[in-house]
């Protein structure tokens, strides 16, 4: 089934070989070399397989990010373990969830959440829990147990279709997923990154605020490979952020939008040093146009690389190069990745023509092995021949850029008119009052559901309702407008920072 490739396990030794005196992770000021990484992970490794986690079980790694974030992984992928990352920002309920669903026999939890791993192991019963740098009753500190055990990794051979990751995506339909990546797949991650974004050089510096477990985290294998130094923070905050971007003369950044909105609301934003930044790269959810226009103005065109993916198939499906960041392109996805195969389907499966909306199926290598434990969901999202039915729709124009609709899922079908909530948002987003905005569709007995906009005004702004509404007439067909304009203090996000239309929904559907 796979094509011959390393494995996660062969890259993660390879860097270390090649790079081993050179900074690899900066964490405030604590540094580490490639041969340290090295070697605190294989000592990690041996004292996870001591605790009793063998090759093939599954242990949740509760963490925020850290000097120890990388090790700590590449331990798991040395161990021949299937790591489980918990986002710290979840519930109890949530965590638990996760951690029986999976199976999860061990718990390794960072010093700042060992109440909520005590918690968790009274939640689910026999969970082992481990500290990093902490401990608990009952709970060793791994971390020194690690400085008894050798440096040189343990002997054990995966193989290609190893789960080495289960991460967990909420997707829209609000059901917890449990994706799988194997160690063909991450390998398969970390060529469609160097190929497609960025050829990363020992002279490159990623800067990292988001969490290391979701996109941001893909990044660090490219970098490793290639001998390139992984800065870390604990959080965004944007003054720190551009602190450090100045400061540690960081190359490349990865950021959602809201972010990105954030740092150029901040004001030490046009006094910091950017000449060593060539890589602002962004995705996970769509990009107003306002907040991209700024930050091309403020920091040149040049930079900009907007990808579009999935927890399923990361991390570029589509790319948006610096030069297509053209007033007529800047609402599209890009050109389809340069190691993916893709199509535009309809409900059966088969091709759409060209220039007709289809769900967007895409075949790759670094596409997960399916989800954890869920056959139904695993049949209508994989195809038998390794196809992946994203579930969002898109449509290609005549120079086959990628042009996303929505998700099949947060379309509104209003009086039999199919409404796209991106296409109402980027208009609403274009009214100087309006700092953040959402739409969704709330049940209407007449129309089956009717446009409704839950709008963030800038502080210090106004705009009324009919306002708003006549803003958003004058750019999209009548049946688009809201029908409805809430005026909120803030709008919900996700965990990893996106909307969170689901919520939405629920809230204001009374």
């Amino acid at each position: 089934m796979h094509s011959p490739a390393p494995t996660y396990l062969e890259l993660i030794r390879r860097g270390a070989l090649q790079h081993g005196p050179r900074t690899a992770i900066v964490f405030g000021d604590r540094t580490l070399t490639f041969t340290e990484v090295d070697h605190l992970s294989s000592r990690l490794a041996h004292a996870l397989h001591a605790a009793g986690a063998a090759p093939r079980t599954r242990v949740a790694l509760l963490l925020n990010n850290g000097l120890h974030s990388v090790p700590l992984d590449f331990a798991c992928v040395k161990a021949g373990i299937n790591r489980v990352p918990l986002n710290s920002r979840l519930s109890l309920a949530e965590h638990a969830r996760m951690v029986a669903e999976t199976g999860s026999t061990h718990l390794v939890f960072g010093p700042d959440l060992a109440e909520r791993a005590a918690a968790l192991r009274d939640a689910v019963p026999g969970l082992a829990c481990m500290g990093m740098g902490a401990s608990l009753e009952g709970a060793a500190d791994l971390l020194a147990q690690a400085a008894s055990h050798p440096t040189e990794a343990p002997a054990f051979t995966p193989s290609h279709d190893d789960v080495v990751l289960t991460l967990f995506t909420s997707g829209t339909t609000g059901t917890l997923k449990a994706a799988q990546h194997t160690q063909a797949s991450y390998a398969a991650i970390c060529r469609n990154v160097l190929l497609n974004l960025l050829p990363a050089t020992p002279d490159d510096a990623m800067l990292h605020a988001a969490s290391l477990i979701h996109a941001s985290g893909v990044f660090v294998l490219p970098f490793w490979l290639r001998g390139a130094r992984t800065v870390i923070l604990p959080g965004f905050e944007p003054g720190l952020f551009l602190r450090t971007l100045q400061a540690e003369r960081i190359t490349a950044i990865n950021l959602v939008p809201t972010m990105l909105q954030m740092l150029f609301e901040h004001p030490d934003v046009a006094t910091t040093d950017v000449a060593a930044l060539r890589y602002v790269i962004y995705g996970a959810s769509p990009m107003p146009r306002p907040v991209i226009q700024r930050a091309m103005a403020a920091w040149g065109r040049h930079r900009f690389w907007q990808y579009y993916g999935q927890t399923e198939v990361p991390l570029c499906l589509a790319v948006l190069r610096p030069e297509d960041h053209t007033d007529d392109l800047l609402d599209a996805c890009g050109q389809p990745a340069i190691d993916i195969e893709m199509r535009l389907v309809d409900e059966a499966g088969r091709e759409v023509p060209h220039g007709t909306p289809g769900e967007i199926a895409v075949r790759a290598p670094s596409a997960v092995s399916g989800y954890h434990n869920a056959a139904g969901l695993n049949a209508e999202t994989f195809t038998a021949d390794g196809w992946v039915r994203t579930r969002d729709v898109g449509v290609f124009d005549e120079r086959g850029y990628l042009h996303l609709k929505d998700r099949t899922s947060d379309m509104i079908i209003s009086g039999g008119y199919n409404v796209y909530p991106r296409e109402v948002e980027n208009a609403l987003s274009s009214h100087p009052a309006v700092r953040e905005c959402a739409v969704v569709g709330l049940p209407h007995e007449k129309w089956v559901e009717v446009v409704t906009a839950v709008v963030v005004l800038r502080a210090g702004q106004q705009a009324t309702e009919a306002e708003l509404v006549a803003h958003v007439a004058g750019q999209l067909a009548s049946y688009k407008k809201p029908q409805r304009v809430i005026f909120a203090s803030e709008i919900p996000k996700t965990a990893v920072g996106k909307l969170n239309r689901k919520q939405l929904r629920e809230q204001y559907r009374g």
